[in-house]
C-alpha cells in the first residue's frame, strides 16, 4: 500500500475570504465526490486571492495514485477556468 498527496497551490479571482470559501468548498466537495480522494484546505486560510488545497489517498500500486491524483488536477483545470494552478507538487510515501 502506498499514500500518496497533492498539494495544489493556486491563486483564486476572489477578493474576499466570504468568495474564497464558496471557490474553495465548491472544488473540495466536487472533488471528493468524483475521485473518492480526501481533500482540505492546506495552507493561506486567509488570504482572499490564494490558496493550497491538499488530497490523499492510499492506492495498492504506485503507479495507480500518482495517475489518480494527476487527474485530480487536470480535473481542477478544465472545469475551473476561475482558477489559476501556480504550482503542484505530488508526494509519495
Amino acid at each position: 500500500m502506498f499514500v500518496h498527496s497533492l498539494y495544489v497551490h493556486m491563486h483564486l479571482q476572489s477578493t474576499s475570504l466570504k468568495g474564497k470559501r464558496g471557490i474553495v468548498k465548491s472544488i473540495l466537495a466536487r472533488v471528493r465526490q468524483r475521485f473518492n480522494v480526501s481533500a482540505i484546505e492546506a495552507d493561506l486560510q486567509d488570504v482572499p486571492g490564494e490558496t493550497v488545497l491538499a488530497f490523499a489517498l492510499i492506492h495498492q500500486t504506485r503507479s495507480g495514485g500518482r495517475n489518480l491524483l494527476e487527474r485530480v488536477e487536470e480535473w481542477i483545470a478544465e472545469e475551473r477556468p476561475d482558477v489559476e494552478i501556480v504550482a503542484s507538487e505530488i508526494e509519495e510515501r
